[in-house]
């Protein structure tokens, strides 16, 4: 079998600094390097000089908000969203979970039931829990079955008439397996309850239709897509969008205000207060072009060849086990006798970067069995290189700790 490269590497000089400096980089289900187009972008922002957005109407502020405003339809159509005024940019995708558990907090009553999964990120778990919490409502969890996905059986018998809002992840990022969204949707959907799909690993790998999903809210982050740090994005739906009460006050969101009243924009702007991530935004923009430029169907390939030498080599080792059964570029595993926290440091010390711990799913992990685990999650530059460098520190790691 031909070797497996990257034609995509020399595009990113993060994966190419760390080679040069001895290291493989194996962790980019926390967050991906980044593509020259999107450093160049940024740099080119502020070189230039930078203003805020929808402020003014000097020229270094129009010439900003346009490449902000760019980035939106850029959003749209990466997403297939009806319009650009459905993307909501956020600092994060935590804080669109948080908008949207403020937000709809007045649509729920005591006795109200939340569904999530059993494999949620804590970014979809704790702001459903709290809501739940402060509400008196019940918060449901859909259970797994042996394979790590979704019970449809036992879900149909849980997302019900009291079911308000589903909340639910596309891949998860420790099992690596993608769930039966649109029979979950569905679901949801016949009792008339909102859903929220959390797709921060999903979106990574394949293109995205939110109207063909069908789902009322789509959570991602950019740091995640090859994008800037500190840059999250809601797509809702324009009707759900409308069901959202303003979270945060402050600048720009405001339509009109004296000192005891105040009215307040429509969506997108009215979920936007203060000065938003300009320059993740403009930087987002830039690496959306880039991805926008590869044939998908061919990084799909790479992906799927890496991620099955991923799993070969490690069937291969003994007292490995594998958590779940991933379908994408991510294995979660645990050694038998061998903390991950010790052997993640020796791969470390061999300039081997994993990631080691409950992966911000402590409730799966604890479900599993497990305290934590140990993750190597795959990005477009990497190749088989960075693979047998892992498989080689982890034999002489092993070795040590047995």
């Amino acid at each position: 079998m031909p070797l497996i490269t990257s034609p995509w590497r020399q595009d990113f000089p993060g994966i190419l600094a760390l080679q040069a400096d001895g290291q493989t980089y194996l962790d980019s289900a926390a967050t991906a390097q980044k593509p020259q187009a999107m450093l160049d972008a940024l740099l080119d922002h502020y070189r230039h000089g930078t203003a805020n957005v929808h402020r003014a109407q000097h020229p270094p502020a129009e010439r900003t908000t346009r490449a902000f405003e760019d980035t939106r339809a850029a959003v749209a159509r990466w997403l297939n969203a009806a319009r650009p005024s459905e993307i909501v940019f956020t600092h994060g995708a935590t804080e669109a979970f948080n908008l949207l558990a403020y937000a709809l907090e007045s649509e729920f009553a005591a006795g109200d039931e939340i569904v999530i999964s059993a494999l949620e990120h804590h970014a979809n778990l704790l702001p459903w829990q709290q809501l739940a919490r402060r509400r008196g409502l019940a918060l449901r969890v859909l259970p797994l079955d042996e394979r790590g996905h979704i019970d449809l059986l036992q879900a149909q018998a849980i997302i019900g008439a009291n079911t308000r809002l589903l909340a639910i992840s596309q891949l998860s990022n420790v099992l690596g397996n993608r769930q039966p969204l649109p029979e979950l949707l569905a679901l949801a959907r016949r009792h008339g309850a909102l859903t929220v799909v959390d797709g921060a690993q999903g979106v990574v790998h394949a293109r995205q239709d939110v109207r063909a999903l069908g789902c009322d809210f789509y959570v991602f982050s950019s740091h995640k897509l090859y994008g800037p740090d500190g840059l999250g994005i809601l797509y809702g739906r324009e009707d759900a969008l409308a069901r959202l009460a303003p979270w945060q006050f402050g600048g720009e969101m405001l339509q009109e205000a004296d000192y005891q009243w105040a009215s307040f924009r429509a969506a997108p702007m009215g979920l936007e207060a203060g000065t938003p991530p300009i320059g993740p935004v403009i930087g987002f923009g830039a690496t959306l072009q880039y991805l926008s430029s590869l044939d998908p169907l061919r990084v799909q390939e790479h992906e799927r060849r890496l991620h099955q030498a991923l799993l070969d080599g490690l069937s291969q080792r003994r007292g490995v086990v594998l958590l779940g059964t991933p379908d994408s570029a991510l294995a979660s595993f645990i050694v038998q006798g061998v903390h991950h926290a010790d052997l993640a440091q020796l791969l470390g010390e061999q300039g081997v970067a994993v990631r080691s711990g409950s992966h911000c799913a402590m409730p799966l992990l604890r479900s599993l069995g497990h305290d934590g685990a140990l993750r190597v999650s795959l990005g477009l530059y990497n190749d088989e290189h960075d693979l047998r460098r892992f498989f080689d520190a982890l034999d002489q790691a092993l070795e040590i700790l047995r």
